[in-house]
């Protein structure tokens, strides 16, 4: 069964962008074979350490937040320091600003809407700013029927449980840690991720004549959140769009639902995709492709209000998103480097009315340089 045990750790330091982070890793990990084109992975335990450390740098990254921040303010009497030439200042007019409507004594009160928008400013600046502690065990299977590479007919299944923070809960609770300010748990005064996390993926290909081939793919992929979580860490979370995904957004870009990609990065934890892709010789080195792809992300039993942006049902499924476009790829043997179009065919983020082929055209495309193929 060719079973191996692995033990790994890393540490990785970033600086000069975003909120510069610290990430501390390690996992326990067997691997082994079961049956012929079975494997399976098993994490005994996992874990991840994030710490951030320019959170001062917030607004200046995610500038989607204070331009909705600094409009709002527009519409209020506020303290002439926290504005300069016009705008709010960062930080000490954002958070001056933040306080004074959401503090424990606000002095500026707001409409309900605005209120709203403001408090879920604030809970997403907290959320992404944020320390994370992770510690989760895994279990992963995949089946395969491919024979070799030059097997165009088979097909891959893999699906993937993972449960996080249970070890910790019993730690914090048995030794009585202290609660944080949102009365949630914590463990060396950091508050630890609580979650069930599961995927499923099927990759089918159909081989039609001289390695011309049909290739789909299905993902779903949910993570919720209980105990001492309300939301999912974003390291843990799903995003649409990409060189692999939906093809004709840009990473990050497409949903949560119908909410048009408010943020800058946008993120969910429920993941819905589908891809169909046919795939034909030019000549022996160049090929070339159509494809679609479809999916989107949601909102799924964690603390975000936005409807929007929310799975409720099965009819939150109209809010797939829909790409569409073409390919070309070239074949050195060892590895393939792509070049795909994607048009928006169908955005559920705008009018309804206007949601099937507002803006497909090369103006609108997004383009997508990759390394093999995207599944």
């Amino acid at each position: 069964m060719f079973p191996s045990t692995q033990l790994s750790v890393g540490f990785a330091k970033q600086q000069n962008i975003g909120l510069d982070k610290e990430n501390l890793t390690g996992a326990f990990t067997y691997n082994w074979i079961p049956k012929r084109n079975n494997t399976v992975k098993f994490d005994l335990f996992s874990i991840q350490y994030v710490k951030n450390i320019n959170i001062s740098n917030y607004f200046n990254v995610y500038r989607s937040s204070y331009s909705a921040l600094n409009a709002i303010s527009k519409n209020y009497t506020v303290p002439e320091e926290y504005y300069d030439d016009g705008n709010l200042i960062i930080n000490s007019g954002t958070d001056g600003f933040l306080n004074d409507v959401l503090g424990e004594n606000p002095t500026i009160f707001t409409t309900t809407n605005d209120f709203r928008e403001i408090r879920s400013i604030q809970e997403r600046k907290e959320r992404l700013t944020e320390n994370n502690l992770i510690l989760a065990s895994s279990y992963s299977f995949t089946k395969t029927t491919k024979t070799g590479i030059l097997d165009y007919n088979f097909y891959v299944f893999r699906a993937k449980i993972e449960s996080a923070g249970n070890v910790l809960s019993l730690l914090a609770n048995a030794s009585n840690q202290p609660l944080n300010d949102k009365g949630n748990r914590t463990i060396f005064d950091i508050e630890f991720s609580q979650y069930l996390k599961t995927e499923f993926e099927y990759i089918k290909h159909f081989e039609l004549k001289r390695q011309n081939v049909i290739a789909t793919r299905v993902f779903l992929g949910v993570a919720v959140p209980y105990g001492n979580s309300n939301n999912i860490p974003f390291s843990r979370s799903y995003f649409a769009g990409g060189i692999n995904d939906n093809r004709a957004w840009r990473p990050y870009s497409l949903g949560p639902g119908r909410s048009g990609s408010q943020n800058d990065f946008n993120d969910a934890n429920l993941k819905l995709t589908l891809n169909a892709e046919y795939r034909f010789n030019v000549t022996q080195k160049i090929k070339g492709a159509l494809f679609v792809d479809a999916g989107n992300i949601w909102n799924f039993l964690d603390n975000i209000e936005n409807e929007e942006a929310k799975f409720n049902d099965l009819s939150s499924l109209k809010d797939i998103a829909v790409g569409s476009g073409f390919g070309i790829r070239y074949d050195f043997g060892f590895v393939v480097a792509r070049f795909d179009v994607g048009f928006k065919t169908f955005d559920p983020a705008v009018n309804t009315e206007q949601r099937w082929f507002r803006d497909y055209n090369f103006s609108n495309s997004v383009f997508n340089i990759g390394i093999n193929y995207p599944f």
